[in-house]
Order: C-alpha cells, then structure tokens, then sequence
C-alpha cells in the first residue's frame, strides 16, 4: 500500500484508511469542504505542522487505527 505523502488529498487518505478521520478531527481538517486540498496545502493554511501530521497518519495507518 501506498505510504502517505504530503501530495495526498485529504480524502485520498481517508479512502485509504477510514481511521485516519480521528487525525483530521483533532486538527479540525474536515473531509468536506476542504477534503480536496493536498495535505501540505492544507497544512499551510491551518498552520499545522506537516511532518508531525504525516507522522501521525503514518503510524495510524501503520497500527490500523
């Protein structure tokens, strides 16, 4: 399976692992209005810190959760 990437939508990530919502909600990134935006666009946008963030979904996709 695909490593996640910072060139990965919102909503790819989340097609590719559902639990990964958790994540997004706790950075209140929604799969919405803003699911198409790349994960360093919307990082930038809502000044969220991209390694830790691709960190995050790497080991809740890693672990399944």
């Amino acid at each position: 399976m695909e490593e996640i990437n910072k060139d990965m939508t919102i909503n790819d990530v989340i097609k590719m692992h559902p639990a990964s919502l958790k994540i997004f909600g706790k950075y209140q990134l929604d799969s919405c209005c803003g699911g198409t935006q790349e994960l360093e666009t919307a990082a930038q946008l809502y000044g969220i810190d991209l390694e830790k963030l691709l960190e995050e979904l790497r080991a809740s996709a890693k672990e399944g959760n």
